[in-house]
């Protein structure tokens, strides 16, 4: 109730936490009553949120903390400021082991300052400046009272410093309006102004960025190669944001630096867009001819190269593809530009340049994601070209060793089989040992009052602390990530616990079952609704452990989800493909938002699933690349062919995203019958002890 009440915030939801308060005493109506109390607040009612927190003291005191600084804040936003300092004098020492320890003295200051006593407010800030100086809302805070106590020089440097380091944050955004309002925006360096509209940029607010350049490109004031820089990075936005014309482009002032060559770079790729192939590469020679060193030659040359593939002009994809990797090792794009040339030099057959790149890939690229297939077509080619079978089984030893679950691994695995010589498959390659696990703890000290206070603030549905809590403990570094992902699992949130783990585990899809403990596996690896994707696999012929992988990667089991691509719920199902599959399933007045339902949506992804299987002959990897990327786009990569088996087939998809996609399904389904297996053996050495 309390989760759906900070999430919904319905008259019902209210309602039905406000009757449990009621109902229940101590710290079970403490939690209830601070559920409402933040409610109310991120409503607006901050009289009944006030009401709210004081019920919560009341009723324990293991949320007091909580119950005070909310009610500090709900006072402030009133502007009865008294009232709040009288909640917030003091905070640190009756609570010190709180979370708000610096945000309880960042509202005290200003409190204090709305009560026009800058001079307290700066007394309290103080207490915090060791740990909190370069946090934003501390700066910002310290500069509003440097501007109160007129400190007019202070105050700007703080402003300034707090909108050009944190420039994303709302603080920023305050301390902007401040500068504007002291007059002294035009204080800030074209160098300055050029830094914020690169952060918007690379945060992918193309529209604030496009504001920021568009507005320098105009000022006169500065020096004309300057405002050339900024009306091209304003072009940069405007093509992101799908405004930008030839004509546009074209007018760009034609200078011979990084900004002539960025200029060439956006009319290539609008060239690209429309198809004009003469253009485009015409302007990547323009690029190599004038800018041989620029990485905008770089940028046009990878997606160049990605045009041409998805086209499937092999020769000419590979020639950007070698040219970048060749004339810039150190690119972003480097190694997926190197790996590309390899695949396609390797799909022409030819094979003996293609054994050199792979080679080279592996050796130049050791922490590319690329390393395991190269690694495995290396061993192919060992196999097929140079009848070196040792050496092809060594080659899949290191994908199996290093990369345990991954799909190369599984195919490396079949390889060996195939291979068959005990004397081969012994051999073994140096270096490529799986990384180490660190140490994994599955219990929590009894007594720390942190996670306590974790399921309490869980229990009132205020998740956001929840993370914040633990990792006030001490100990928190060996089971905080654990405990957190329990608790939000413990509620359902399955999802949110997978996500916390898999924040914290990155190694883990490529570690041993054996050496993680299965505590952390069951939530990495959810079987959320198990018995409904049971009973629905088994009625469309699935393998549930298949369905559960799909939902794994398609919500990560969030049954709310929607997709920028408006799919719905956890198999991520489009509306018109729901109501396709309703009828056929004789689900009447069915209604879009249905699809949010987790036994709904289920039953309805199971029987889409079954029909991509049916449509590619029962072929896994056919089917999942449909289910994702469309059943048109399947049959046309399959005329691509011949493939010598499913593992060209799957490397030559030309989309990564739906690459990818299928590759973690079928590691996924791997993983997955490793828990249970691992957790059936485990069963049984617990009764064999318990016999003895």
């Amino acid at each position: 109730m309390a989760t759906q009440l900070q999430t919904m915030r319905t008259p019902a939801a209210y309602a039905g936490v406000t009757s449990y308060a009621q109902r229940h005493s101590g710290d079970a109506a403490a939690a209830a009553y601070l559920s409402l109390g933040r409610a109310y607040q991120n409503d607006k009612r901050f009289g009944d949120a006030v009401s709210a927190f004081t019920q919560a003291k009341k009723n324990g005191d293991q949320l007091d903390d909580y119950a005070d600084f909310l009610a500090a804040e709900c006072l402030h936003a009133q502007q009865n400021d008294s009232a709040a300092e009288g909640l917030l004098k003091g905070f640190n020492n009756r609570y010190p082991d709180s979370v708000f320890e610096v945000e309880a003295p960042e509202l005290e200051a200003n409190v204090l300052l709305a009560q026009g006593d800058p001079t307290a407010a700066q007394r309290a800030l103080l207490t915090i400046a060791d740990i909190a100086k370069d946090k934003p809302n501390y700066e910002l805070t310290a500069a509003k009272i440097a501007f109160a106590i007129q400190q007019n020089d202070e105050a700007l440097r703080l402003f300034k410093h707090l909108l050009l380091s944190h420039p994303l944050t709302p603080e920023a955004e305050v301390a902007r309006a401040r500068l504007t309002a002291m007059g002294a925006e035009s204080s800030l360096t074209p160098a300055e102004l050029r830094s914020l509209g690169d952060a918007y940029y690379n945060a992918g607010r193309y529209q604030l960025a496009s504001e920021q350049y568009h507005a320098l490109a105009r000022n006169t004031q500065i020096d004309a190669n300057l405002r050339n820089s900024f009306a091209v990075a304003a072009a940069a936005c405007d093509l992101k944001l799908k405004r930008l014309t030839e004509a546009q482009a074209r007018a760009l002032p034609d200078s011979n630096d990084d900004n002539g060559a960025r200029r060439l770079y956006l009319m290539m790729e609008l060239a690209r867009s429309a198809q004009n192939d003469g253009e485009q590469q015409q302007l990547v020679e323009n690029l190599k001819s004038r800018f041989p060193q620029s990485q905008w030659l770089a940028e046009a040359l990878f997606s160049s190269g990605n045009m041409y593939m998805l086209r499937r002009d092999y020769p000419q994809a590979i020639n950007y593809y070698s040219y970048l990797a060749t004339h810039f090792p150190s690119n972003h794009n480097s190694a997926a530009a190197h790996w590309r040339a390899g695949w396609l030099l390797y799909r022409q057959g030819n094979f003996t340049d293609a054994a050199r790149i792979f080679d080279e890939q592996i050796k130049l690229f050791p922490d590319d994601t690329e390393r395991a297939a190269a690694l495995y077509w290396r061993g192919r080619l060992y196999e097929m070209q140079d009848k070196k079978p040792a050496q092809a089984a060594a080659n899949y030893r290191a994908v199996v060793s290093r990369y345990q679950h991954y799909f190369y691994a599984q195919m490396s695995r079949e390889r060996l089989k195939v291979l068959g010589q005990p004397e081969l498959v012994s051999q073994q390659m140096d270096g490529y040992e799986p990384p180490p696990v660190p140490h994994l703890v599955d219990t929590f000290p009894a007594d720390s009052p942190h996670i306590a206070k974790a399921r309490l603030i869980a229990n009132a549905g205020l998740n956001e602390f929840i993370g914040q809590e633990l990792a006030a403990d001490p100990d928190y570094a060996s089971w905080g990530a654990l405990a957190e992902a329990q608790i939000y699992a413990s509620f359902g949130e399955t999802y949110r616990a997978m996500r916390s783990l898999k924040k914290a585990l990155p190694y883990a899809t490529s570690a041993p079952i054996k050496s993680i403990p299965l505590a952390y596996w069951r939530i990495l690896f959810p079987e959320a609704w198990w018995d409904t994707v049971k009973t629905e696999s088994a009625k469309n012929g699935l393998d549930p452990y298949l369905v559960a992988s799909l939902i794994r990667q398609e919500s990560e089991f969030n049954p709310s989800v929607i997709s920028y691509a408006n799919a719905y719920g956890l198999m991520q199902i489009e509306p018109s493909v729901g109501r396709s599959l309703a009828r056929q399933e004789g689900i009447s007045g069915f209604q879009t938002y249905q699809l949010l339902n987790p036994e709904t949506n289920i039953r309805l992804g199971t029987r889409y699933l079954r029909q991509m299987l049916d449509k590619f002959g029962g072929v896994q990897e056919y089917a999942l690349a449909a289910y994702n990327a469309g059943d048109s786009r399947v049959v046309d990569w399959q005329a691509a062919g011949p493939y010598r088996g499913m593992d060209e087939f799957v490397e030559s998809i030309p989309f990564t995203q739906t690459r990818d996609y299928v590759q973690a399904i079928l590691r996924n389904e791997e993983i997955y019958r490793g828990i249970d297996a691992a957790a059936a053996a485990q069963a049984k050495i617990g009764i064999a002890s318990r016999k003895q």
